[in-house]
């Protein structure tokens, strides 16, 4: 598996990338091609420009969950399409992969923090497979689905609100999920925000795919200003998994990075980075 990072919110240095808050990274595996997230703009499109990766041929795009930074692109890889069927390109009709939340409307105090395009508008260009069980993309990629939630120190607080069956309620965003790689050296974890909390994350693709080893886990911690209490958790979790390294970015502030920096090898993220995988 190969993973560039075509949306972070740094850059690589002397790389002439663009950088936002946000995630998308473009995925090759076995043959396939995939997209998980698009960010918050059309940024995931010039910088693949750039770097002469050709989004048309996708074999399906994955979405972490719902939240504007990770899902605002898809109204650009719409217009993509369009202009390139419009053009005579060959230009197949990309899946779109996500927890069946993911489109749900959205916000924090009346401000829109959702998807731009609801199910009905998205399956005008998509095909859809919305899904809590894990989907297996590949026989090493997998799409977690819906994440157990057995930990005491994450996803305890709502962001938010969430309108479900005409009811708005406190969101937890249940539809945060990942995907997870099984290499040759353990478990390749790859996050969007990890709002289900990047260790219960880890527990449930340990289960999923029967095995223990993690290798690396790549994406946003959801550490933003963390509590002692969840930051001390978090680190002695990710201490015991003895993982090669970690790739923790997006919503991972520096605090966070020191503390976890002082138990494991952490790496350095920004658009342009290249991970392969055997």
């Amino acid at each position: 598996m190969k993973l560039t990072v075509l949306v972070d919110n740094n850059t690589i240095i002397d790389r002439y990338f663009h950088g936002e808050p946000g995630v998308s990274y473009f995925i090759e595996c076995d043959g396939r091609k995939y997209l998980f997230d698009t960010g918050y703009s059309d940024i995931f499109l010039r910088n693949a420009i750039k770097m002469g990766i050709n989004l048309l041929g996708l074999d399906a795009v994955v979405i972490s969950h719902g939240h504007n930074d990770h899902t605002w692109g898809l109204g650009e890889l719409v217009k993509l399409y369009t202009e390139a069927a419009c053009e005579g390109h060959e230009c197949k009709k990309t899946m779109i992969i996500a927890h069946p939340d993911a489109f749900l409307d959205k916000n924090i105090d009346g401000l829109d923090i959702g998807s731009m395009m609801s199910v009905n508008q998205l399956k005008k260009s998509f095909l859809l497979k919305l899904s809590k069980e894990p989907v297996w993309l590949t026989n090493k990629l997998i799409f977690l689905g819906e994440i157990e939630r057995n930990n005491s120190f994450e996803a305890k607080v709502p962001i938010g609100k969430t309108l479900r069956n005409n009811t708005l309620e406190d969101d937890y965003v249940l539809d945060d999920s990942a995907l997870v790689y099984t290499s040759e050296k353990g478990l390749v974890i790859i996050t969007g925000c990890s709002h289900a909390g990047v260790c219960n994350i880890i527990e449930y693709a340990k289960k999923v795919c029967n095995e223990e080893r993690v290798y690396d886990v790549i994406g946003g911690f959801h550490l933003l200003n963390p509590s002692q209490h969840k930051l001390e958790n978090t680190v002695e979790y990710l201490k015991k998994c003895q993982t090669a390294t970690i790739h923790a970015c997006h919503c991972t502030d520096l605090r966070s990075k020191i503390s976890l920096a002082q138990a494991m090898n952490i790496e350095d993220v920004g658009v342009g980075l290249e991970l392969e995988y055997r």
